[in-house]
Formats: structure tokens, C-alpha cells, sequence
């Protein structure tokens, strides 16, 4: 199939009757035989490589191709909630990328992050769709705390991208995540340790005061007699300590 037909994704689906339902499943049904026809068997491979394992099913298609249907598809909750439940990969990187943050409930925050099954979907949700909800922050702090390996990651992972992006949230709010990665930083688990690191690292590079209170943070997690929270700390020192980081922020 050359390309999908923008009519059908574009169209404002009507809110009640058959045939909002049946054009829903026509759009979903094209964008799944579009994702088979962009399968790509050498990119599948090189996800092992990267440690994204899954029990999904995955096609390997190529970044810039699901970005291109992105921008064909447009918003859409109803069909991201379709494209998510499919139980492909690549289906599910394009449900976070369409779906509408505003209509995102916590009922489906909680569906889906016990859905996630590698590093790759659980970070893409977090910093497309859910680091966009009214929920990020309360859901940060909550999955944090959580015993579910990517579910915790989940945590740390909106606390790093909400450093990230939100540029008008109050200091405040990311010195109460301090404890709490303290608190967390001896899970020897891989992909739950980085992300800790991470959101470490990106809170304390907002600015000269949350650089030092991040600081003050890791110098204290280095003294746990635990091996990840001696490379979390370790790590984070190196790079918040750093003339270019250091620099940049005393520019600001």
C-alpha cells in the first residue's frame, strides 16, 4: 500500500451511530496493514541490542515513518485507545503520540503503565503524552514509590522530562522529588537505577539553586551502602559538577 488515504484518517468521526464505529475500525484497520507494509526486519533485530524486549508484537518501522503517519493521523483519543490495545509496538508509538492529553483519565494512566513491558514504550509515553497530563506530577510521585519495575521507572521518567519541559514550575516543586529519589536509589534494578540517575541529573540542571540542592542530595545517596546508589550519585556528580554544566547555569 503506496500510502494511507488522508481522507479517512483526517475526518472528524461523528459522535454517535454505526457509522462513526465502522469508520474508526476502517482507519484503524489501515493504519495496522500500513505498519505491516513499513516492517522493517533489521531495525526489529537491533531492538535486543538496545534492551527493549517485549512480549508485543513489534514490525520495526522506522522513525521517521511513524512520525510521517503522526502527522497524517492528528489527534485522535478514540483511535489511540484502539491503536494502543492492539498489542503492537508500533501501533502503541503512535497512540501516544495522537492521543489527547486533556481527555487522558487516570483510569488509563493506570491501564497503560502496567502495560509497559520495556524501556523504549515507557519512556516514549511518559514524555509524549503523560508528562502533558493534569496528573504528571501526582503520578510521578506515586509510581516512584511503586515495586513494579517499570511502573517506578515510569516515576523517575516523568520527573526527568518534567524538568525538562515544564520551564515555569516553582523550584518547590522539584525539591520534594529529592527524598524520594534518595529513598529509591539502592534498587539494583538497570533500567529502574537510570532512570533514578536521570531525573537526578535533569532537576538539578534547571538552575544554580536545584543544581546545589541536587548536589546536596547525591552527596548524601553516596554514603548508602549500595552499589546503585553509589553509581546513581557517582554518575550525577560528574555531570552536575562539571565546568559546562557549572557554566551554562551561572549564565542563566
Amino acid at each position: 500500500m503506496a500510502s494511507l488515504s488522508l481522507y479517512k484518517l483526517n475526518q472528524t468521526p461523528k459522535r454517535n451511530g454505526s457509522n462513526n464505529l465502522s469508520e474508526e475500525m476502517m482507519r484503524y484497520e489501515e493504519i495496522l496493514r500500513k505498519l505491516k507494509s513499513l516492517a522493517d526486519p533489521e531495525a526489529r533485530a537491533k531492538l535486543a541490542r538496545f534492551g527493549i524486549k517485549t512480549k508485543n508484537i513489534v514490525y520495526g518501522v522506522p522513525a521517521p515513518a511513524l512520525e510521517k503517519l503522526v502527522k497524517e493521523i492528528g489527534r485522535n483519543h478514540a483511535l489511540a485507545q484502539r491503536l494502543w490495545k492492539s498489542g503492537i509496538m508500533d501501533a502503541q508509538a503512535i497512540a501516544v503520540s495522537i492521543d489527547d492529553p486533556k481527555l487522558v483519565s487516570e483510569e488509563q494512566m493506570e491501564v497503560w503503565v502496567k502495560d509497559f513491558d520495556s524501556w523504549a514504550i515507557c519512556d516514549a509515553t511518559c514524555n509524549h503524552l503523560f508528562r502533558k497530563t493534569s496528573l504528571a506530577y501526582q503520578k510521578a510521585e506515586e509510581w516512584s514509590k511503586r515495586d513494579e519495575e517499570y511502573v517506578k521507572r515510569a516515576g523517575f521518567v516523568l520527573m526527568a522530562t518534567l524538568a525538562v519541559h515544564d520551564k515555569k514550575a516553582a523550584d518547590e516543586t522539584f525539591i520534594k522529588f529529592l527524598p524520594i529519589i534518595k529513598q529509591e536509589a539502592t534498587d539494583e534494578r538497570n533500567f529502574v537505577k537510570k532512570a533514578v540517575n536521570w531525573a537526578l541529573r535533569q532537576i538539578g540542571k534547571r538552575n544554580l539553586n536545584l543544581n546545589k540542592k541536587a548536589i546536596e542530595i547525591a552527596l548524601e545517596i553516596k554514603r548508602i551502602n549500595s552499589r546503585a546508589a553509589r553509581w546513581i550519585a557517582s554518575n550525577a556528580l560528574r555531570e552536575l559538577t562539571s565546568d559546562k554544566v557549572q557554566k551554562r547555569l551561572s549564565r542563566r
